[in-house]
């Protein structure tokens, strides 16, 4: 099943299906405000201004499960991401991406690639964070930032654990636009 069947909730709770984002390239990422990563936004949208032309869109699903780093309301979050890193790719609704209530969408995104293929490099802060994630198994997230790459067919072809910068995800982006 390709990505383009599901529907979630845009900050503002509208529903907003996934189809309309075929023949995109897609970065699926879970993201929190007070989290050590959160300074990847400011890759994120560097990524965004220089693909979004060519079919690169950043999808940005903010999520509080991961010690309760994204405590604000959907507005406060998109309100935050735009004056402190100046984001312009689309901000959806807070979610969980772990547990009973976990978003449909990211079931599928983690089923598709499990964590034990998750790209990491961990050093410094990161290699706390993956140290204190390595209870987590099978295909649940660790942790905040977690990125999916999906191609323009809507199949999930990458995922990237917190500790990849955004700026490391290039080569993969160029790849899949080309093709």
């Amino acid at each position: 099943m390709s990505i383009y069947s599901y529907q979630v909730k845009d900050a503002e709770q509208n529903q907003v299906s996934l189809e309309n984002y075929k023949n995109n390239v897609l970065l699926i990422v879970n993201t929190a405000t007070g989290c050590g990563f959160t300074p990847q936004y400011e890759g994120l949208e560097t990524l965004y201004k220089e693909y979004a032309s060519q079919g690169l869109e950043i999808l940005d699903f903010p999520c509080n499960q991961f010690l309760g780093q994204a405590p604000g309301t959907d507005e406060e979050i998109v309100h935050f991401c735009q004056l402190n890193y100046g984001v312009s790719f689309k901000t959806f609704s807070k979610i969980d991406v772990n547990g009973k209530d976990a978003d449909p969408l990211f079931v599928h995104l983690r089923k598709a690639i499990p964590s034990d293929h998750e790209n990491d490099e961990s050093s410094g802060f990161a290699k706390k964070v993956h140290d204190f994630t390595k209870a987590f198994t099978g295909d649940s997230l660790k942790w905040n930032f977690t990125k999916f790459l999906v191609n323009r067919n809507g199949e999930v072809v990458g995922r990237f654990s917190p500790t990849v910068k955004p700026a490391d995800l290039k080569g993969a982006i160029e790849k899949l636009l080309a093709e």
